[in-house]
């Protein structure tokens, strides 16, 4: 059930909104205002969020910059004046969408359900793109590599090998299978001793300690494989 924030400082909006959002099976959580709508973020998983521009403690702008530090959720922007400038306002702050006021609540929920499955298709794709284990973190899309929240900074090659090795974790691969897979050239005078350098070099950048890997382990006269 997805949990829609609704933050408005007028009564009568937040409960039609509510309404209409519940009757689509969604879960609401309503704020009057700016530290409301702050507390409701701290207490729940929110899923969307609506905020009214116009506030008088904390504007929609100022509360949708304050989320922008600490979340991605999707948010859209109502207010009473349809105007450009409160538009380019609205999407700079880091709003996803806006909708002048009166709005019609049936688009309103059809630009929220928009918004989230947009948003379900976004962290769905990004899943697939980043594999994580332990303290490491791989982007297949940006090709970043991160240990400790740290970057790791990779050679094609090396980024390469990791790659392999964690998409197919558990398997153990001989260095003839990782040169002949990874190596377009001929094959090297020593294709051993290729491969070999560069674990070597990968795991002096990924592992605390070398001679006891948690990543890129040895398995004795067959080859390598991830953890």
């Amino acid at each position: 059930m997805s949990v829609i924030l609704v933050v408005d400082d007028e009564e009568d909006i937040r409960e039609l909104v509510g309404i209409y959002l519940k009757n689509e099976g969604m879960q609401v959580c309503k704020a009057a205002n700016g530290k409301e709508a702050l507390e409701c973020l701290e207490k729940m998983d929110i899923d969307l969020a609506i905020l009214d521009i116009m506030m008088a403690d904390m504007d929609g702008i100022t509360l949708c910059m304050e989320i922008r530090k600490k979340s991605n959720l999707p948010i859209i922007m109502l207010s009473a004046k349809d105007q450009d400038m409160d538009k380019v306002l609205g999407l700079t702050a880091g709003a996803d969408d806006y909708l002048a006021k009166p709005f019609n609540p049936i688009e309103l929920v059809a630009r929220v359900k928009a918004q989230l499955r947009r948003s379900k298709e976004f962290n769905h794709s990004e899943a697939k793109n980043v594999l994580e284990y332990l303290d490491l973190s791989m982007n297949l899309e940006t090709h970043r590599v991160f240990l400790n929240a740290k970057e790791v900074f990779l050679t094609p090659k090396e980024f390469a090998i990791l790659e392999l090795l964690w998409k197919n974790k558990g398997n153990v691969f001989s260095t003839e299978h990782i040169y002949n897979t990874l190596w377009s050239e001929e094959e090297a005078y020593d294709t051993n001793n290729v491969v070999m350098v560069h674990i070597r070099n990968l795991r002096s950048k990924i592992e605390s300690d070398v001679k006891n890997p948690r990543y890129i382990k040895t398995v004795w006269g067959v080859g390598y494989k991830f953890s």
